[in-house]
C-alpha cells in the first residue's frame, strides 16, 4: 500500500515477537558549518539505501522527522543484535561514518548525534491509527483494522 493511501476508520500494528525501537537524530548546532554537518547529514540515507537492498540485515522500518534543526528517524528493528551487528561491522556503512565523525566533528559542538534504544517484549507495545496511512511501527510490521468501538490503549494493551 502507498504511503499516502489514507485508509478511513481505526487500525492497530500488528508485528510478532519482540523488535527495537530506534531513535537517531543529528542537530544542526552551527548552521554556518556545513563542512561539520554534511557527511553526517549525508551517511543516513547511504545507510538506509544498504538496509532497504538488505533486508536481512533486520531494519524493518523508518520514519523521518525535522523539528528546528533537529532531523529524528524512528527506525524498527526485528532484533537488538542485528541492530548492533550492523552499527559495528566493518563491512556496513556505518562504523566508517561513526569514526569519520569522531575524526572530523568529535566534540567540537558544530553538529550533535544522538540515538535511543528501547527493546519492545511481543505484546508489550499499543498503537491506533485513525483515517491514517499505514505508517510508523503498523508499516513496519501489519496493519490490522479495528473496529470502531470505544476501546481505550489499556484495553487493547492487556488484551495481548
Amino acid at each position: 500500500m502507498a504511503r499516502t493511501t489514507i485508509r478511513n476508520g481505526r487500525a492497530t500494528a500488528q508485528i510478532d515477537g519482540d523488535f527495537v525501537v530506534f531513535l537517531i537524530g543529528l542537530r544542526f548546532n552551527r548552521l554556518w558549518k556545513v563542512r561539520s554537518w554534511l557527511g553526517p547529514f549525508l551517511a543516513m540515507p547511504k545507510m538506509l539505501q544498504d538496509l532497504r537492498q538488505h533486508p536481512e540485515k533486520g531494519l524493518l522500518g523508518v520514519r523521518m522527522a525535522m523539528s528546528g534543526r533537529t532531523v529524528s528517524l524512528v527506525q524498527y528493528w526485528r532484533s537488538f543484535e542485528q541492530l548492533e551487528a550492523f552499527a559495528r561491522n566493518t563491512d556496513d556503512p556505518h562504523l566508517a561514518s561513526w569514526r569519520a565523525f569522531n575524526r572530523t566533528v568529535g566534540d567540537n559542538g558544530d553538529v550533535g548525534i544522538f540515538h535511543e534504544t528501547y527493546r519492545v517484549h511481543a505484546g508489550d507495545h499499543e498503537s491506533v491509527y485513525v483515517n491514517m496511512p499505514v505508517m510508523g511501527l503498523a508499516e513496519a510490521g501489519e496493519s490490522v483494522m479495528l473496529g470502531m468501538g470505544r476501546d481505550t490503549a489499556r484495553t487493547r494493551l492487556t488484551r495481548r
